[in-house]
C-alpha cells in the first residue's frame, strides 16, 4: 500500500521536471542604444594572491535584470569565457544587497529584480586567476600582468555589445606601466582611467602592465603610430639590438604594401617576454596580446620558430578582426558563433604570417623555406587522420569540440588544422592564380581586393563563402567553388601548392636549422618522420604518429623512453640507434620504456634511417615561391 503514494509522488516530480521549459530565460540582443554608460572598476594590484577585484556600476532600472558573463570570446571561437574563475558576486541597488540566481540552463547569466527607486545597480566579485598552469592562463606574476576585459565585467542582457557604453578604470601595482589601445581620460597615481568606448571594443582592448616596461616605436613620424609595448621577467631581457627592430618596423611597411590600406586610428603590440605569465597570440583590432619567451631578443636564433606571432596577429586586424566571416559575427559575447570561415579568418592569416615574416626579414629566406618544409610534410604525411576520416572543414570545429585541451593522438585527431592546412590551401590557391592568368595575378592581388578597402575604417565588413569565390573570379575565372571545397571536404595531402611554385617536398637525415632551433627550444627529439614519434625532456613521449612503426611496435603518448639500445636515454641516444638500424638491417630500434609503474622492452623494426623534411628546387618549373616571399 506505500508503494503507490511513493510512485505518484516520483511520477508527479518527474513530469514537474519535463515541465520546465528547455531553455534559459535570458533576453535576447536588441540593436537598440543602452540608456547609460556601466563603468567597471578593476583593483589588479593583489599580486601576491593573483586576484582581481572587481566593481561595476550598471544603469538599471525596475524590474527583471539578466546580467552576463561574456562566454564566446573572440579570437578564441569558442565559448571559453572563464567563468570558472569568477567568484564573490554581490549585487546591490540602494544600498541594499538583491538576491541573484543563475540561471541553470546558462551560467553566464545572473537574473535579479530591481527594486522600485533604483537607477543603477552594483555588482562586486572577483576574478581568481590561476595559480597554476593546470589551471589555466597565468595572466599574473611579480613583475607582470595581462588584464582581459571579458573576464573582468559583466553586461546587461537584452542588447547588442557595440551599442552599450562603457569606461574602465584600473588599478595597477605601485611604479608598473600599462599598455593598451584604449585612450587614457585621467590618471590618479596608480589609478589609469580610460576614455568612455562600447563595450565590444572594450572587451577588444586589453592591458598588458608591468613592473620592466619598455616603448618602441615601429612607424617614427606616422600619422597613425604602431608601438610595441614590451613587459619582461627581467630588465636585460627588454633590450634589443637594432638589427632585430629592423625587422619588426619593417613588418609595418610589408603589410602596408600588400593591402594599401589598414583598419585602426593607432596599433599597439602588446609583447610579453616571460616564462612565468602563460604565453599567448591574440589578435584585436587595434592591438595583439603576444607571448613570447622572455629570451625572445637575447637568444634570437632560438626563438626563429616564433617570430611570424607578430605577422600573424597584426594580419589580423585586416583578416579576422575588419574582414569577419557572416556567421562568425555575432551581437553580443554570448550569442553562439560559428566557425565555418575559419581556413580564411586563419588558414591566411597563418599564410600571410608566413610569408610577411620573410618579406620583413623576420625570417630569412632558408628559415622560411624550412618552415615552409615542416608545414608541407605535416600534411603529406603528418596528419593520418586528415587522410582517413576527418577534412579540412570539420576542424573548423574544433574550437568548440576540444577548446585547446591536450589529446591523446593529435595528429589523428587532427585537431584545428584549419590554420596550417588553410596556409597550404592558400599557398595552392596563388600557384593556380599565377597559372590562370600566366603571372599576371596573385595571391596579393586577391588580399587587397578582399580586404584592403575603407583605410581607417575599424568596424566590422562580413563576407560569406560565396564573397571568397567572387572575388577569386574576379581576378580569374574559374570553377573556384569547386576547387575549394574539394581541398577543404576531401581527404588527402594538401601540398600541391609547393609544387605549383616549382619545388619538391623531399625528406632527408639532416635536420634543417629551424627543426635544431626548435628541438634545442624544447629539449626534445622530433622524429615524426623516421620511428614516428617525438620525444620531450627527459624522455616523455609526446605525439605518436597513428598506425607509424613506433605505434605499430606499441608505444603511446605519455610514456616515457628509460633507455635506448641498453644506454640511458638521450636526443643522441635515439637518434644514434636510428641511424645504426639503417645501416644493420638485422638491428631493431631497442627501447625500455616506462608506462604507470610498469618497464617493458619495446623494439621498433624500422630501418629507413632518419627522415627530417626539406624543399628543393624543381629546376621544370619557374621559382615562383622565391618571387612570393620577396620583399615588396
Amino acid at each position: 500500500m506505500k508503494t503507490r503514494p511513493i510512485a505518484s509522488a516520483l511520477f508527479a516530480a518527474t513530469f514537474a521536471l519535463v515541465a520546465v521549459p528547455a531553455f534559459a530565460d535570458v533576453p535576447p540582443p536588441r540593436d537598440v542604444p543602452f540608456n547609460g554608460t556601466i563603468k567597471i572598476n578593476v583593483d589588479a594590484t593583489d599580486i601576491a594572491h593573483r586576484v582581481f577585484r572587481v566593481h561595476e556600476t550598471i544603469p538599471a532600472q525596475p524590474g527583471p535584470l539578466t546580467l552576463l558573463y561574456p562566454q564566446w570570446i573572440p579570437g578564441h571561437h569558442s565559448p571559453t569565457g572563464p567563468i570558472d574563475k569568477f567568484a564573490g558576486l554581490v549585487v546591490k541597488a540602494n544600498g541594499k544587497v538583491l538576491t541573484w540566481v543563475r540561471d541553470p540552463l546558462d551560467v553566464y547569466a545572473f537574473h535579479v529584480e530591481v527594486p522600485q527607486g533604483a537607477t543603477e545597480v552594483e555588482a562586486q566579485f572577483q576574478f581568481l586567476s590561476p595559480q597554476d598552469k593546470s589551471q589555466g592562463r597565468i595572466v599574473m606574476t611579480p613583475e607582470m600582468l595581462n588584464l582581459q576585459w571579458d573576464a573582468m565585467s559583466l553586461y546587461p542582457a537584452g542588447y547588442n555589445t557595440d551599442r552599450i557604453m562603457s569606461q574602465a578604470t584600473a588599478t595597477y601595482p605601485a611604479g608598473w606601466k600599462a599598455a593598451t589601445a584604449l585612450e587614457v581620460a585621467s590618471t590618479d597615481g596608480n589609478t589609469v582611467t580610460y576614455k568612455p568606448i562600447d563595450y565590444t571594443n572594450l572587451v577588444d582592448s586589453p592591458v598588458f602592465a608591468g613592473k620592466y616596461f619598455k616603448r618602441v616605436d615601429l612607424d617614427p613620424g606616422a600619422k597613425v603610430p604602431v608601438f610595441m609595448n614590451l613587459v619582461a621577467d627581467d630588465p636585460k631581457y627588454l633590450e634589443m639590438k637594432p638589427e632585430q627592430l629592423k625587422p619588426h618596423r619593417e613588418l609595418i611597411q610589408q603589410m602596408y604594401k600588400l593591402y594599401g590600406a589598414h583598419h585602426y586610428d593607432h596599433y599597439d603590440f602588446l609583447v610579453s617576454l616571460t616564462d612565468k605569465m602563460s604565453g599567448i597570440g591574440l589578435e584585436h583590432h587595434r592591438s595583439s596580446e603576444d607571448g613570447l619567451p622572455a629570451d625572445y631578443f637575447t637568444e634570437w636564433d632560438k626563438n626563429v620558430y616564433a617570430r611570424d606571432l607578430f605577422s600573424h596577429e597584426f594580419n589580423h586586424s585586416w583578416d579576422g578582426k575588419y574582414r569577419r566571416g557572416a556567421d562568425l559575427t555575432t551581437p553580443n559575447f554570448n550569442v553562439p558563433m560559428s566557425d565555418t570561415l575559419l581556413w580564411v579568418y586563419e588558414g591566411q592569416t597563418q599564410f600571410w604570417g608566413n610569408v610577411i615574416a620573410a618579406r620583413s626579414g623576420l625570417w630569412n629566406k632558408e628559415e622560411t623555406l624550412d618552415m615552409f618544409a615542416l608545414v608541407a610534410a605535416t600534411y603529406d604525411k603528418g596528419r593520418p587522420g586528415l587522410a582517413s576520416w576527418r577534412n579540412v572543414q570539420d576542424t573548423t570545429n574544433d574550437p568548440t569540440i576540444a577548446q585547446r585541451s591536450p589529446l591523446p593522438y593529435r595528429n589523428y585527431q587532427s585537431s584545428e588544422d584549419y590554420y596550417s592546412a588553410g596556409a597550404m590551401i592558400w599557398l595552392d590557391v596563388d600557384g593556380k592564380l599565377r597559372e590562370l592568368t600566366r603571372g599576371k595575378k596573385k595571391i596579393d592581388d586577391f588580399a587587397r581586393a578582399f580586404f584592403g578597402m575603407n583605410n581607417g575604417d575599424w568596424g566590422v565588413n562580413t563576407y560569406t563563402f560565396e564573397d571568397v569565390v567572387k572575388t577569386l573570379n574576379d581576378l580569374a575565372p574559374y570553377d573556384w567553388t569547386s576547387y575549394l571545397r574539394k581541398r577543404l571536404d576531401d581527404h588527402g595531402p594538401l601540398i600541391g601548392g609547393i609544387a605549383s611554385h616549382g619545388w619538391k617536398l623531399v625528406y632527408t637525415d639532416k635536420p634543417s636549422k629551424a627543426v635544431k632551433a626548435m628541438e634545442s627550444r624544447r629539449h626534445s627529439a622530433d622524429l615524426t618522420y623516421s620511428l614516428g614519434l617525438s620525444v620531450g625532456k627527459d624522455g616523455g613521449i609526446g605525439d605518436v604518429l597513428w598506425d607509424g612503426p613506433a605505434f605499430k611496435a606499441g608505444l603511446a603518448p605519455a610514456m616515457t623512453i628509460v633507455a635506448v639500445n641498453g644506454k640511458e636515454y638521450s636526443a643522441d641516444a635515439i637518434k644514434d640507434a636510428v641511424t645504426a638500424a639503417a645501416k644493420d638491417k638485422s638491428q631493431p630500434v631497442e627501447l625500455l620504456v616506462k608506462n604507470f609503474d610498469e618497464y617493458k622492452t619495446v623494439r621498433i623494426d624500422y630501418h629507413d634511417g632518419l627522415k627530417y623534411p626539406h624543399l628543393v628546387r624543381d629546376n621544370s618549373k619557374p621559382d615562383t615561391l622565391s618571387d612570393l616571399i620577396k620583399p615588396l
